[in-house]
């Protein structure tokens, strides 16, 4: 699992518009809230995405873009973002790298069922590419405010 104060993995894929995101395109330019969530327009990931949007200004303002990943489509995304009008990027990670390299890919067990599933985790990545803060598993309710809070205190 990944730390604060180390590089956060370099990243590139497709978001819900099909045109590539990378970490590169905001170094030294903007910090980045990167959270991953398991699946488009489930309740959890509703909530989050909204809360999300609800602060972008504050976001924004912060001087911070927020990007969330997922391995569904971007044409999946591009649905999610459209029925709940997201005002965010939405990454594809349908091969799962970017979930891998984040550490958020883990096995869990449901009803007694184990399988692999994304972990809800974020990430905060300063403008030269540290991370800041390194959740892991985190609750959906409230999120966006608390990751806010970090950011403005960083």
């Amino acid at each position: 699992m990944l730390e604060k104060h180390q590089p956060a993995p370099l990243f590139s894929s497709k978001n819900q518009y099909d045109e590539p995101v990378s970490l590169s395109d905001y170094l030294g330019k903007k910090n980045v809230v990167l959270y991953f969530y398991p699946k488009d327009d489930t309740p959890g990931c509703t909530i989050e995405a909204n809360q999300f949007t609800q602060l972008a200004d504050d976001f924004a303002q912060a001087d911070t873009v927020v990007i969330g990943v997922s391995k569904d489509s971007c044409a999946s995304h591009a649905d999610f973002i459209k029925k709940f009008d997201l005002k965010l990027d939405l990454l594809a990670d349908v091969n799962g790298e970017l979930c891998e390299s984040y550490g958020v890919w883990q096995e869990r067990e449901k009803n007694g069922v184990k399988s692999m599933a994304i972990l809800r985790s974020t990430f905060i990545i300063d403008k030269q590419g540290l991370l800041l803060d390194a959740a892991y598993g985190v609750t959906p309710e409230g999120h966006a405010q608390e990751v806010l809070e970090k950011v403005k205190n960083a």
